[in-house]
């Protein structure tokens, strides 16, 4: 039991930070867009990676440092590219920016979306395979229940951030709100990638 509480804290800690990935699926919950999948999409991906670092993947990816500068630039891209458009959304018409309003983006390139702001940033690998992975190595005998917790702190936040942002309805009712929300995004993903782009 102890394994699996300390997989759930370190787990959860990691996650709570606002990155790009937190922010995709708070505006997807407050547009009530697709927040089903986006969340299970996001916890599967974190559940795949804590178990291929339990399992050992760290020590390949340790092994292969260019892996991480493909990583690295190939990430920065995407957020960069990412933040772009949420700035440019924000400069659109305040009726586009309405809460969902009668327009919708199709499963496909949400998750589409969702999963390359998962599986593009590199700190989601050093987070669940390196120290995830190499900190359950501390628990021999008991990392399955490691990795449970950990898996588990996922699912957990995910979902609830997804369906929680629905409480922040009525703040997003006005357009400025939302124009707000995408320059924070933006902000946020440019902060990301130029922090990726400078380590």
């Amino acid at each position: 039991m102890t394994a699996a509480i300390s997989g759930f804290t370190l787990s959860l800690s990691l996650i709570l930070a606002i990155g790009s990935q937190n922010a995709f699926v708070l505006k997807q919950g407050l547009k009530r867009e697709h927040v089903f999948w986006v969340c299970l999409v996001c916890a599967l991906s974190d559940a795949i990676l804590i178990l291929l670092g339990v399992l050992g993947l760290s020590v390949v990816i340790a092994r292969a440092p260019w892996l991480a500068s493909v990583m690295r630039y190939g990430g920065a891209a995407f957020l960069f590219l990412y933040g772009a458009r949420s700035f440019i959304t924000a400069w659109k018409s305040s009726a586009v920016l309405t809460q969902a309003g009668d327009t919708q983006t199709d499963l496909l390139p949400t998750l589409l979306v969702c999963a390359a702001l998962t599986w593009l940033n590199p700190h989601v690998y050093l987070d669940t395979v390196l120290l995830i992975g190499s900190i359950s190595t501390q628990f021999p005998g008991r990392q399955a229940e490691f990795a449970a917790g950990a898996m588990l702190a996922s699912l957990v936040f995910f979902f609830s951030l997804g369906y929680g942002a629905a409480l922040l309805r009525p703040i997003f009712a006005k357009p400025l709100s939302w124009r707000i929300l995408e320059v924070a995004v933006g902000i946020t993903m440019w902060t990301i990638g130029y922090k990726l782009l400078n380590e």
